[in-house]
């Protein structure tokens, strides 16, 4: 694959066969940060766990405390006060019915995440063969399944993030901007490692952080040292 000058030349920066500490990678990520939009920057794990194993799932959520420096759309399945509750806390999309009408017939996705009262879940699982394979499927242990559904969306806008395991047993989240300079990234990258340690099933054996990298949406990726992120 051919790669541009700037990334090249980013590349350029980066012992690829060295494992760094945190703070040193975030700043390697912001210095190799080099396209003209503010890039996003990304976590990558990968855990020693098989999560074809139920007992071995990692999924939650966590909240950041700089947020992710997105916008991001709720959509709230809801009724009667919980409808109304959820309008009052700044959800961008409210309803039932209407809601999977306008996803089925128009393929309409103008949102980012779902939040749904447990008594809706019914209605939601119809849409589960279009938003499973997004990831947009609300889920209990996300808490985006739940009757305070104010909280949910709060904690969404202050920059609450899911964490999942793909098929390689890796998590990909983002842990905020560019622009947010090193000492942001590097209290939200705490917590998102913090939350991803304490979530550890009890099933997994050996070594559980396996690999950490993190890097900016046009830069090259910075390998961490995982013993550095468990201390």
């Amino acid at each position: 694959m051919k790669r541009g000058k700037k990334y090249q030349e980013s590349a350029k920066l980066i012992d690829k066969s060295k494992l760094y500490d945190p703070a040193e990678a975030i700043d390697l990520v912001l210095k190799t940060g080099k396209a003209k939009f503010d890039e996003t920057v990304e976590v990558h794990v990968k855990l020693g766990v098989d999560s074809r194993h139920a007992d071995q799932q990692v999924r939650g959520a966590v909240v950041l405390p700089h947020g992710t420096g997105k916008t991001v759309r709720v959509l709230v399945f809801a009724k009667g006060e919980k409808e109304a509750e959820a309008k009052a806390a700044g959800a961008d999309f409210v309803g039932a019915e209407d809601m999977v009408q306008k996803i089925q017939s128009e393929n309409w996705f103008d949102f980012d995440i779902i939040v749904a009262t447990p008594d809706m879940m019914g209605l939601v699982g119809r849409l589960g063969k279009v938003l499973g394979p997004k990831g947009l499927m609300p889920n209990p242990k996300a808490g985006t399944v739940t009757m305070d559904v104010a909280k949910a969306i709060n904690d969404i806008k202050a920059g609450k993030i899911e964490y999942r395991l793909d098929k390689t047993n890796i998590t990909h989240c983002p842990i905020g901007k560019v622009s947010f300079g090193a000492d942001k990234l590097k209290e939200n990258f705490e917590t998102l490692m913090s939350a991803l340690i304490k979530a550890k099933p009890a099933a997994a054996k050996g070594q559980y952080l396996k690999s950490v990298a993190i890097t900016s949406t046009m830069g090259p990726g910075v390998k961490i040292n995982p013993a550095r992120v468990a201390e």
